[in-house]
């Protein structure tokens, strides 16, 4: 089980289980939201649960997803489709992010000219490759 928090606490939860290894995403919307890429970790939606939610606000940022953050800090929380099974947390959420690494990078080719990738880990194009 691990704990997050945004960062003034009105978003307290607990996610019972991870699906897999974090992934980066480097597209504009997770970058704009973020400030830079976002790094996340996939969840069941069943296994996520909130101990404080009252400041937790969700954006439809597209037709198929939203995006969860605290309306009271501004902390970047989750990524979820409309349907399916799986929630992507925040690893900047997360208390602790103890055995788990990152597997890869998405959305690379809309990534930010101002950095590199350079930690040998697989590049991903767009959403299926």
């Amino acid at each position: 089980m691990r704990r997050g928090i945004c960062l003034c606490g009105a978003v307290d939860f607990t996610i019972d289980a991870v699906s897999e290894d974090p992934i980066t995403c480097h597209c504009k919307q997770c970058r704009q939201q973020s400030g830079h890429y976002f790094s996340a970790v996939a969840a069941p939606k069943k296994a996520l649960r909130f101990s404080r939610e009252d400041g937790l606000a969700w954006y439809r940022s597209s037709e198929f997803a939203a995006r969860g953050f605290c309306r009271d800090c501004g902390s970047t929380l989750f990524w979820r489709t409309n349907e399916g099974p799986t929630v992507m947390v925040a690893m900047a959420a997360l208390d602790s992010t103890e055995g788990l690494a990152l597997s890869g990078h998405y959305w690379v080719d809309f990534k930010g000219d101002y950095y590199d990738i350079a930690d040998g880990l697989p590049q991903h194009k767009g959403e299926t490759s």
